[in-house]
Formats: structure tokens, sequence, C-alpha cells
């Protein structure tokens, strides 16, 4: 009798307390409901959603190959010089570079054996023709050209994709800074990557304060981190600022709001770019075999100037999901014609 008792009353206590904390949940956590973004931090665990949304993202590298042609003092060659001769007729000197960029994309597309991502154009491109000119005795640049390099070539990587990770490009948008990057397999290949499914949210709407996810590949490495909405500034295209500190390589990252509470993600957009600031600062000569100068002996050798970029961690600004809908929709026919159905 005492143990039924007992069973009767624990059954008491569990429906009195999960009635207490459904009322107490909506007491605490109004705005979950109020059908706006969440500018609260998630009342419970985003491990399991974050992780699947993590898994619709990749590392992208760009590498861009130059040919570089060094010219005589003495020649005096301008770019008009240049639009009636090849280069390497006048060069004294031909060198080989290279410039790389890194980035994030999203998989937005993938069947049938074609594969689609969504990245910043920025992180896509190179300029075609680099001019470096002489300089005068007063400091001040000539029209007369030191050195011209010349794109070869560029490639596009995605790691750990088929064929050499190499990938082309679908479409971009300057203005939109948008990018999308493919490759198409061949449907007997069975090549797969999840995609992001997550609905598609309204940057517009978002306020002060609005809490956001956001995920990349800083410095080649996937990471997560969170932030909050500045948009005092908010331009008409919805566009917004975060104070999220993030690194090199997060351009292209999706940016995540939440609505009513867990699971209810939303896509408003994907990272831009953080601020950088170029400094010059003075490096002494290198030395053979990467030896490293003696801190106690004063150095005596010559002195180079390299241009480096200082990012001001803090801030970022996120193209909103309403220009990646206008950039997709406006290159929907040619995405199609490739086997592209993003939004079929």
């Amino acid at each position: 009798m005492k143990k039924v008792c007992f069973k009767i009353f624990a059954g008491i206590i569990i429906l009195i307390t999960a009635g207490c904390s459904s009322i107490s949940y909506e007491t605490i956590y109004p705005a979950l409901i109020d059908g706006k973004y969440d500018s609260e931090f998630p009342y419970k665990s985003t491990s399991e959603e974050l992780k699947k949304i993590s898994e619709t993202i990749q590392r992208i590298n760009t590498t861009a190959f130059y040919k570089i042609y060094i010219f005589p003092a003495q020649e005096n060659i301008t770019i008009e010089d240049l639009k009636n001769i090849e280069p390497s007729q006048k060069a004294e000197r031909e060198l080989i570079a290279d410039n790389s960029a890194s980035g994030t994309g999203i998989v937005v597309y993938s069947e049938n054996g074609n594969v689609a991502l969504m990245t910043c154009a920025h992180t896509l491109s190179f300029q075609d023709t680099i001019y470096a000119f002489r300089l005068n005795d007063d400091g001040t640049y000539s029209k007369y050209l030191e050195s011209v390099l010349i794109k070869d070539k560029q490639v596009v990587y995605v790691a750990g994709f088929p064929e050499g990770s190499q990938l082309d490009i679908l479409a971009v948008n300057s203005e939109y800074d948008l990018a999308l990057i493919g490759k198409s397999y061949g449907s007997q290949q069975r090549v797969f990557y999840p995609v992001f499914k997550y609905p598609r949210g309204n940057a517009k709407e978002v306020e002060w304060g609005t809490f956001v996810y956001l995920l990349g590949y800083p410095i080649n490495y996937k990471m997560i981190t969170k932030a909050i909405v500045s948009c005092s500034k908010k331009e008409g295209d919805g566009s917004f600022l975060v104070d999220a500190v993030i690194n090199p390589g997060f351009s292209g990252g999706p940016v995540l709001a939440i609505r009513d509470g867990v699971p209810n993600f939303e896509l408003i957009g994907i990272v831009q770019w953080v601020p950088e600031e170029e400094e010059s600062l003075v490096y002494p000569q290198l030395l053979k075999n990467h030896s490293s100068y003696n801190p106690v002996v004063p150095y005596k050798g010559d002195l180079f100037v390299k241009k480096h970029k200082s990012i001001r961690y803090g801030i970022a600004k996120v193209i909103p999901v309403e220009n990646i809908l206008k950039f997709i929709f406006s290159n929907k026919a040619e995405l199609n014609k490739k086997g592209f159905h993003i939004f079929e």
C-alpha cells in the first residue's frame, strides 16, 4: 500500500513540476514566441543542429599564378608600349609568382553528381595585370614601368573534393560580392555532399542585439563563433554588422539567426569581410637557410619595407540573404543549363 501511494505521489510531483516548468518558460522567455529573431542566448543545447550545419560548409583556396617581367631602366617602358609589344621582348628578367586567398563555401546543391557552393566573389578575384612603376628622384611615381605581372592561370580548390579538388567558377557578381563555384562529376561517380537546407530568413528583420551564429574556416580551421547584430547604419539592401572576432578565411561563411527558439535556425546572410588596415613595416634582409639573427648583436645590414595588413578585430560585415537570392535567380537559367537546379 505504501509503495502504491508513493508512486501516485511521485507522479503528481512530476505533473506539477512539468506544468510549472511550462508556465515558467513562457514567463521567463516571452521573446521566444514573438515571431521575431531572438536576442538572447539559446536556452538549450544547439550542438546537434550546429554539427549538421557545419557539415555543409567547405574550405576554399584560390591561387593565381603570375609571370613577372622586369624591365631595364634604360628602356623607359610605358603601359602604352605594352599594347604593341610582348613584355618578354623588352624584359631583362622573367620570374614566376603566385598569390592565394582562402574562404568558406556553403554547399547549396548536390544532385546527380553535380555540386555547387556559394561563397564571396573577392575570395576568387585576382587582378589580370599588375603594374609597378619606377620612382622619380622626389619620391613620386614616374610613368615608366619597373615590372609588370600578368596572370597566367587561376585555380580554385576545395579540400577533399574528387579530381584534384579543383572546381569551376559557375557565376560571379562583383557588386554583390557573391560567387557560385561547382563541378559536374557525372551521376556515375555518386558524388554527394550534405546540402544546407535550413530556411532562408529575412536580413531586414534583424534588430539591435539579435543573436547570431557564424561558421567558417578561419586560417583553414573549421570553427563556429557567436555574435550580436549592430544595425544603426543598416543599408537599403539589408546588410548589417556583427561584433564577431574572426580571421581571414571566414568570408562566405553562413550567418544564422534563431526565430522563436532552437532549433529554428534561419540563414540571414554570409560573412563578407573584416576591416583591414595596410601598414608599412621595416624588415631586415633574409638570411640563408631561414637562419635567425642574434638578438644581442646590433643589426647592420640592409633594411626592406614590406606591406602588412593588420586586421581590426571585433567587427564584420554581412551580405544579406536577400542579395544571395537575387544573385542566384539572376543566374538561374544559365545554372539550369549546366545541370545545377538549385531552387528546384
